[in-house]
């Protein structure tokens, strides 16, 4: 039998829920994280990383969409206050950051702490046999991922 969204027990699906919030509000944090370093930064990289910046947040914007959709799949409220995204998030605001290099450096963490959260919740998803959760998280993971090696790369 395949495994759907409904056909899921309410426990695994509940667990399942749970970890898609936590990248959601990771996802939260981390789009406005994105977008505060792209309307501020200065300095002679200015428009590669304003642009870079802004496709960070515009993916990540849409991402919170597909991740909370999934979460309505699986017949779970989806949390989408602010408050609640800054309270589970394990990716904190990071203050007055106005350095371009330590724009970079924070928002590469936060990717790689992304990429983590999504590898967790598609291993729980699999373990479930929720395929369809397991492919988003991948996916997602894969993206975030991509961005932590390039925000990196301007490190080097």
């Amino acid at each position: 039998m395949t495994v759907t969204a409904l056909t899921l027990n309410n426990d695994p699906r509940a667990e399942i829920a749970q970890a898609l919030n936590q990248a959601v509000a990771e996802t939260v944090v981390t789009t406005m994280m994105a977008q505060n370093f792209h309307w501020n930064v200065t300095g002679m990289s200015f428009g590669s990383l304003h642009a870079l910046f802004q496709e960070v947040y515009e993916d990540h914007f849409a991402a919170q969409d597909d991740l909370a959709e999934r979460i309505r799949a699986l017949d779970a409220r989806a949390q989408g206050s602010l408050a609640g995204a800054l309270e589970r998030s394990t990716i904190a605001e990071p203050g007055d950051v106005t350095k371009d290099t330590d724009m970079i450096a924070t928002l590469c963490k936060a990717q790689e702490t992304l990429a983590a959260t999504l590898a967790d919740a598609a291993e729980l998803a699999g373990n479930h046999g929720d395929n369809l959760t397991e492919d988003l998280c991948i996916a997602r993971g894969q993206e975030h991922e991509k961005f932590a090696w390039m925000l990196r790369s301007h490190l080097a």
